[in-house]
């Protein structure tokens, strides 16, 4: 776009499934790359949501990348498949997804730093990531991110799979999604469903009016959400978390997904515990999507400055 420092530009690539295309979007600067930031994206919604974010990192020589997910976005071939991963082993199929855009452009820009920014359930693969991957990396950041224990976890797989005994994969559930969401408006007046995402209202109204955001997920992508959470919050997760890897965690301080601060603070001394170098910032005042608040410039500021501070 003119008067702009960067290119946009979109790939396609294919999915572990061995079916579907990986749609991902790549904002790359005019001049040298100093770094690639890899996003990984949340729930029910897709890469390009990221623009205004992406193109402020890329103007300061950040490249980054991100993919849609199976069941999101541009990598869905039809309106059934939309929030859903994968028949099986879904979780570990958009996590080989994502690795496959690493290394991708791991292999473009050879020698240049890798990060990583994972937002909400986005978060929970890239706290996975880290534990596989984190030697490779120069940083994550791990943005409206949350804690729930085993027994959380365990019992949202045992729902969706009974479920989908009787309703099919994929079946969705209202059952399920007032399981996953039902108590997260409960804190903010309900002008709409999804009051709990900004305190911005034109952000809401900008996410309930786009046809690729909000779509209920199916019994399959619940399944897949419920074991990214849980293998995300393992004790086995964080203890393979390499200890030199830098982590920032960033989140709305009225984020209903980390318990208004409380899940945050938990995985931050869980990782603290373990040794690793990790940050954290909570947002007064703000809820769940960060990047679109009324804290917008103070994250991309500090988000930049914990990249700077590790190329």
């Amino acid at each position: 776009m003119a008067g702009e420092k960067y290119l946009f530009s979109e790939v396609y690539y294919s999915s572990s499934d061995g079916k579907s295309n990986i749609h991902a979007c790549i904002w790359q600067p005019e001049g040298e790359v100093r770094a690639v930031l890899q996003i990984i994206h949340g729930m029910a919604e897709y890469a390009e949501r990221y623009h205004r974010f992406a193109a402020a990192m890329a103007e300061k020589g950040i490249l980054v990348c991100a993919e849609d997910h199976l069941g999101h976005g541009k990598s869905v071939s039809s309106e059934n498949e939309f929030g859903y991963f994968a028949e099986e082993r879904g979780c570990e199929c958009v996590l080989k997804d994502i690795r496959t855009l690493t290394e991708r452009m791991k292999h473009r820009f050879e020698g240049k730093p890798c990060f990583i920014l994972g937002h909400s359930m986005g978060s929970f693969f890239a706290r996975r990531y880290v534990a596989l991957y984190g030697e490779e990396l120069a940083g994550a950041v791990i943005m409206g991110t949350g804690f729930k224990g085993a027994l959380v976890t365990g019992t949202g797989k045992f729902v969706c799979s009974l479920i989908a005994l009787f309703k099919g994969w994929h079946h969705r559930s209202p059952f399920v999604n007032r399981l996953a969401f039902g108590a997260y408006n409960r804190r903010f007046g309900g002008r709409t469903q999804f009051d709990w995402l900004s305190f911005k209202e034109s952000n809401v109204d900008a996410y309930i009016s786009d046809p690729l955001c909000g779509i209920p997920f199916t019994l399959n992508g619940f399944y897949g959400l419920f074991d990214a959470l849980g293998k995300a919050c393992s004790e086995k997760t964080v203890a393979a978390t390499p200890k030199s890897l830098p982590i920032l965690l960033v989140s709305g301080g009225d984020d209903p997904v980390g318990d208004y601060g409380k899940g945050v603070k938990k995985l931050h001394k869980k990782y603290f515990s373990h040794g690793l170098d990790v940050q954290m910032k909570l947002y007064d005042g703000c809820r769940h999507e960060i990047l679109n608040d009324v804290c917008e410039c103070e994250v991309v500021s500090d988000i930049l400055a914990f990249i700077e501070g590790h190329i």
